[in-house]
């Protein structure tokens, strides 16, 4: 059973941030999580697996990944074959940008970005390609000018397009918002009572429209059937179980609201490729220091 380590990390209170550049030929550092947001680019290493959360996904020869604080996260060598890994990781404090400032109105894509960043975020290869010399840049600079040149990657970044969030909204613990009171509605709705039998005609009752208005609806707004929404919260929660608790899968998927084992096992493979056991075994473990 894999742990997962809280990571003290270098970076003092005195820094503004921390830059490593290496080159590898294998990931061997455990899941962990930190306080700092972590920026992470990462070449030649096809093959390589990846977790952030409760989102698993093996990656292609290239990426950049933003981290936001305390979120478990790391990198394992997996299928990859490669003797020149190139990883670039910056780290820095949360509080790095104070709320105040955070708030104005210059500072609002950076704001939204490390919000989204409590998910983790995968950036797009385009934008890779245009803030790899960037990052390599900034392994070389120090001082004032390396603070600046890092606000201003992040500010690049927050306003690239194609960005990807990674964890479900459940597992990251945040309440996603729709342009709609009805959406909203059904969503409060179901995630207060996503472990009991929620149907189609319940939900569509709450929100007082027909069964198929609300089910064309709810995926014209979100881009997700009901049962994909659904879903997506109670599996949210199973994750969180299988990594907190020592309940049996069975009970985590009674507890989720799915009383069929084999279709909670089903559909739990096919949103993370592995199954809950599996989910458990390269997630859970005891919370320790390094």
């Amino acid at each position: 059973m894999t742990k997962i380590y809280r990571e003290i990390t270098p970076l003092t209170s005195n820094d503004c941030f921390m830059v490593f550049d290496r080159t590898k030929n294998k990931f061997d550092f455990p899941l962990h999580y930190h306080e700092e947001f972590e920026l992470n680019f990462i070449e030649n290493a096809k093959g390589v697996k990846r977790v952030i959360g409760d989102h698993t996904e093996v990656i292609s020869t290239q990426e950049l990944i933003l981290i936001g604080s305390n979120v478990p996260h790391g990198w394992f060598s997996h299928e990859s074959e490669m003797e020149d890994i190139h990883e670039i990781t910056i780290q820095f404090h949360k509080d790095l940008f104070d709320e105040k400032f955070l708030k104005r109105n210059q500072m609002s894509f950076i704001r939204s970005m490390l919000e989204r960043s409590a998910r983790g975020i995968s950036f797009s290869q385009e934008t890779i390609q245009a803030i790899k010399p960037r990052l390599i840049g900034l392994t070389q600079t120090n001082g004032f000018c390396s603070v600046m040149e890092l606000m201003s990657i992040l500010h690049d970044l927050s306003v690239s397009r194609n960005m990807k969030t990674l964890t479900t909204v459940t597992f990251a613990n945040e309440t996603a918002t729709y342009d709609s009171r009805r959406i909203e509605k059904a969503f409060v709705y179901m995630r207060n009572n996503y472990d009991k039998d929620i149907s189609l005609e319940d939900i569509s009752k709450i929100v007082n429209m027909t069964v198929v208005s609300f089910s064309r609806f709810i995926k014209k707004r979100t881009g997700k059937t009901f049962i994909d929404s659904l879903n997506d919260i109670r599996l949210g929660h199973a994750s969180r179980l299988l990594i907190d608790t020592r309940l049996s899968i069975a009970e985590i998927s009674s507890k989720c609201g799915y009383n069929n084992l084999s279709y909670f096992n089903r559909i739990f493979k096919k949103k993370h490729g592995c199954t809950p056991k599996e989910f458990r075994e390269n997630h859970s473990g005891t919370r320790t220091f390094v």
